[in-house]
């Protein structure tokens, strides 16, 4: 069970990883969540999937939804604290790379 018992685990899968770059696959069934993590890198994100994932951000910050397209990537700094939770009703896929 993820960190906050309202949501399951999402599921992460290593592709690939070497001194340059970490590669994962995000899997997230409806109700499941990254659990509060912090970037160690700048990394980019690529949507597998179309559909909106809640973004809970730190208290004093206003927690949003990322609308996701299929094929289009975005980017996010190192640094970032955030939990990433599908809270729709359908799976929402997408490749993270973190840069080293």
């Amino acid at each position: 069970m993820n960190e906050n018992s309202k949501w399951s685990q999402a599921i992460q899968t290593k592709q690939h990883e070497d001194d340059r770059v970490r590669v994962s696959e995000w899997r997230f069934a409806p109700g499941s969540a990254t659990g509060w993590h912090r970037h160690d890198y700048d990394y980019v994100v690529v949507p597998m999937t179309t559909g909106r994932l809640l973004i809970e951000t730190k208290p004093g910050e206003e927690d949003f939804y990322r609308d996701l397209t299929a094929g289009d990537p975005y980017t996010g700094p190192v640094g970032v604290e955030h939990d990433v939770i599908n809270d729709g009703d359908k799976e929402i896929v997408f490749i993270e790379i973190e840069l080293k």
